[in-house]
């Protein structure tokens, strides 16, 4: 079995508060980015937004760290809202929050793998991203840092950084399987209507209307 540490991506790199010149441009030039955030919590405008990861096709992966305080990234936010760049998160009504509402980082052109492991992976309830990815790509995630102090962005250590990178670095491959999934099942225009969705549930989750779907 395959393990995160038997790989090395491409190249890695740590950026405080933004992306550098060289990344932006070098993340600007794909059609695919893979997504995700750290935060200190799960409820946006209490828990703030401490870490942006970003992986490349080329398993270029980029970690950028956010200050305490820190309300833009400009960088990132051109990136991000690049309407010629997917944008691949695992649970992007998450994130594309995160990132709003800690940023002002109004994220389109959406690819979300959790939604399109519901869609097309029906003969299964484990939608998580590590079971995701073991059936998909074959490598066993480590999620042991997952409910750790993202705060400390100062201080955070090689196995939390690692773990950020690994929930990137394989979603580009997954993302491609499920299309291919769910073309293969005639449901990828659902999907993609899906996705469209997102924006509007995830300011819904911001504003705290829960359930206003329900009868």
């Amino acid at each position: 079995m395959n393990h995160f540490q038997q790989k090395k991506p491409a190249s890695f790199q740590v950026f405080d508060g933004d992306l550098d010149e060289k990344y932006s441009k070098l993340f600007g030039q794909t059609q695919k980015l893979a997504v995700d955030t750290e935060a200190m919590g799960l409820i946006h405008g209490r828990d703030r937004i401490c870490l942006v990861q970003i992986c490349d096709s080329e398993d270029n992966v980029a970690c950028i760290r956010i200050g305490l305080g820190q309300s833009s990234a400009p960088n990132l936010k051109i990136l991000m809202e690049n309407s010629k760049i997917e944008k691949i998160f695992h649970f992007a009504r998450f994130d594309i929050s995160a990132l709003e509402s800690g940023l002002g980082i109004k994220v389109n052109q959406i690819f979300c793998t959790k939604i399109a492991s519901k869609i097309a992976r029906t003969y299964t309830q484990r939608h998580g991203l590590k079971d995701l990815i073991m059936e998909l790509v074959g490598i066993e995630l480590d999620k042991q840092s997952q409910c750790s102090d993202w705060g400390k962005v100062d201080e955070l250590s090689q196995e939390q950084l690692s773990y950020a990178a690994n929930d990137v670095r394989y979603l580009i491959e997954a993302r491609d399987k499920l299309e291919y999934m769910l073309k293969r099942e005639g449901r990828f225009e659902l999907s993609q209507r899906c996705f469209k969705c997102i924006p509007i549930i995830s300011e819904l989750d911001r504003l705290r209307f829960n359930q206003i779907f329900e009868h």
